[in-house]
């Protein structure tokens, strides 16, 4: 719980930083991005948090998910289908992701940063950043296939 609440005073101090109102949502909804490692969506978090804060539109959720990505606190998951989901920032990771039930896991693979060398390297570009996604079926679901 210790690493939650530290990333927690981090992300609020940083916002902080940027001029950007502490609101109860918003400390509210950082707080579930944090806890929550299951790279939610707004429609998501809105009924998670919509018995604590009745007054609140899921326009207000996209609104204050818009203001961590641009401060840099929030990747927004964007795969083609369904709605975006997002993802509290910590270290570099990558996903794999459910065909079946779209469920997405994080997962660590520092040895892959060596890509934007060798691809800045081989094309000239100024690589920024890359992004990896694999794709599969998760236990639940195969367990579910096989009975």
């Amino acid at each position: 719980m210790a690493v939650v609440e530290n990333q927690l005073k981090e992300a609020l101090d940083a916002l902080k930083d940027t001029g950007v109102r502490i609101t109860p949502q918003r400390h509210a909804i950082l707080e579930y991005l944090i806890e929550s490692m299951s790279h939610p969506t707004a429609d998501d978090i809105y009924k998670a948090l919509e018995g604590k804060f009745p007054n609140m539109s899921v326009a207000t959720v996209y609104n204050n998910l818009r203001v961590f990505r641009e401060v840099g606190l929030v990747k927004e998951l964007t795969y083609g289908d369904a709605s975006s989901r997002f993802d509290f920032v910590t270290t570099h990771h990558y996903h794999v992701i459910c065909k079946s039930c779209g469920k997405i896991v994080d997962f660590h693979y520092p040895g892959l940063d060596e890509v934007e060398q060798l691809a800045s390297h081989v094309t000239g570009f100024t690589v920024g950043n890359h992004r990896l996604e694999i794709y599969g079926v998760c236990p639940d679901c195969s367990s579910k296939e096989t009975h």
